[in-house]
C-alpha cells in the first residue's frame, strides 16, 4: 500500500537516543504483521526510501522506532506534528507464530528491539507466553518500553538486570524470535538454528526489483531481504558471508 501523505501524530523518546514516530497510515496499519516494514521518502530529503521495522500499527497509526545517526533520521526527528512523510508498506515476509509452541522469547538487543510489540502482541493473541528479552550497553539504552507477560533486562556494563549479552540470559522456551546485531544473531544461530531472526539490510526499492539487500544462504546462493526476507531461519543465513555494509537496523 502507497501512502502519500502520512502525517506525524506523536514522537516520545523510549531510550537515551532512541525514539519513536507515530503517523497516521490506516490502511497500512491494518494490514501490518509482526516482522513487516515500511519504507519511508522524507521530502525534501534523502534520493532513496529508508525501511523501518512496523513497532507498533494500531488505532490508524504505524510507529517505527529510530536512532538519529545520520542526515535522514535527522531529518525524520526533526518533524513536527502534521508534517509528512511518503510510506510504502508494509513489505516482506514477517513472523511465524505458533500456538503449540506455548512459549516464546523475543531476544532483542540495542535497536532490535523494533519489530517486537507487534510480534508481542500478536504472540499473546495466539495463546502463547512471551518474555522479551532486552539487551544494550548500559541502563539508559535500554528501551523503557515492552510488551508481555515478563521482561528480562540485560546490560554489558551490569548497570541493569543479568550482566552480559542478552542472548545468555534467554530462558528454556518454546521458540526464539530475535532482532539485534548480527554477531548477536550469529550466536542466535549457533545456539537455536530453528530461531526466527528479523535482518535488515540497506534497501533501494523495498520490493525486490533493485537486488541492493541481499542476504547469503547457507545453502548458497543469495536472498532478498525485502521480499524473502527479512524474517529468516537463523541456520538458514551464512552468517560469516555477510558484508561489513549490512545492518540490523537502518538508522542513518
Amino acid at each position: 500500500m502507497f501512502q502519500p501523505e502520512a502525517p506525524l501524530v506523536e514522537r516520545r523518546q523510549v531510550a537515551r537516543d532512541l525514539f519513536v514516530l507515530a503517523f497516521a497510515a490506516p490502511e497500512v496499519a491494518a494490514a501490518a504483521l509482526p516482522g513487516q516494514f515500511v519504507n519511508l521518502l522524507l521530502r525534501p530529503g534523502p534520493l532513496l526510501r529508508r525501511p523501518f521495522s512496523v513497532h507498533r500499527a494500531t488505532e490508524g497509526r504505524v510507529e517505527i522506532l529510530l536512532r538519529a545517526v545520520g542526515a535522514g533520521t535527522a531529518g525524520l526527528l526533526a518533524l513536527r506534528p502534521g508534517d509528512c512523510v511518503s510510506l510504502l508498506g508494509p513489505l516482506g515476509a514477517g513472523f511465524r507464530l505458533d500456538a503449540a509452541w506455548g512459549s516464546i522469547a523475543l531476544l532483542s538487543g540495542g535497536l532490535g528491539v523494533a519489530p517486537f510489540p507487534l510480534a508481542a502482541q500478536a504472540a499473546r493473541a495466539a495463546g502463547l507466553e512471551v518474555t522479551w528479552v532486552h539487551g544494550a550497553r548500559t541502563a539508559a539504552d535500554l528501551c523503557s518500553e515492552w510488551e508481555g507477560d515478563r521482561v528480562v533486562w540485560a546490560t554489558d556494563d551490569g548497570s541493569r538486570g543479568f550482566a552480559g549479552s542478552a542472548v545468555d540470559a534467554v530462558p528454556e522456551v518454546g521458540a526464539i524470535l530475535a532482532c539485534g546485531p548480527n554477531p548477536m544473531l550469529a550466536a542466535v544461530a549457533r545456539r537455536w538454528p530453528e530461531a526466527q531472526v528479523a535482518v535488515e539490510t540497506y534497501m533501494g526499492c523495498g520490493t525486490g526489483v533493485c537486488l541492493g539487500c541481499a542476504v547469503p544462504k547457507a545453502a548458497g546462493g543469495y536472498d532478498r531481504a525485502c521480499s524473502e526476507g527479512p524474517v529468516y531461519r537463523a541456520g538458514d543465513i551464512d552468517w560469516p558471508a555477510l558484508p561489513d555494509h549490512l545492518h540490523y537496523r537502518l538508522t542513518a
